[in-house]
């Protein structure tokens, strides 16, 4: 079947049901998406899929053939960081860091869809994916400093 990731078009001969997050690791070598519960409950693997924040441990591969799949590797340019990634490191949000790639994609998510999140946008937005490390203060904070350097950039 074949599909997008980040971009490039790719071919893969795996079956329908295996799970895009071992397609994305194992297949493809990108290590950056994380397992977590492999339930879809922590959100430690979301990837874009055309654009939406989806769990990478519960969409088969089938399901994204002909699709776009978006995942932490592809946000930085080069070695300029996407704004999201550059918040995360102003403020020191990385505890474990784990989770951190799924909170950083359901970030971006978010700021595509509301560019000026509330403290509330941003719970509710990021309550799905789960951090064990408990830095959710520092997670809302790099949300609003990110959208600031996403209108400084426009």
């Amino acid at each position: 079947m074949k599909f997008k990731v980040n971009g490039k078009e790719v071919t893969v001969d795996v079956p329908e049901d295996v799970p895009l997050l071992w397609v994305l690791r194992e297949e493809l070598g990108l290590k950056g998406t994380k397992f977590g519960c492999g339930k879809a409950l922590c959100g430690a693997c979301t990837v874009h899929v055309d654009g939406k924040p989806r769990r990478s441990c519960v969409i088969g591969a089938g399901d994204v053939e002909g699709k776009s799949v978006t995942t932490i590797e592809s946000l930085a340019d080069g070695d300029e960081l996407h704004a999201v990634q550059k918040a995360w490191v102003e403020g020191n949000v990385l505890q474990c860091g784990y989770c951190q790639s799924g909170q950083i994609m359901q970030a971006v998510a978010l700021l595509r869809a509301n560019p000026e999140p509330t403290d509330d946008d941003i719970d509710a937005a990021m309550s799905a994916n789960l951090c064990r490390c408990g830095t959710y203060p520092r997670i809302r904070k790099a949300v609003h400093r990110a959208a600031e350097l996403m209108k400084e950039d426009t």
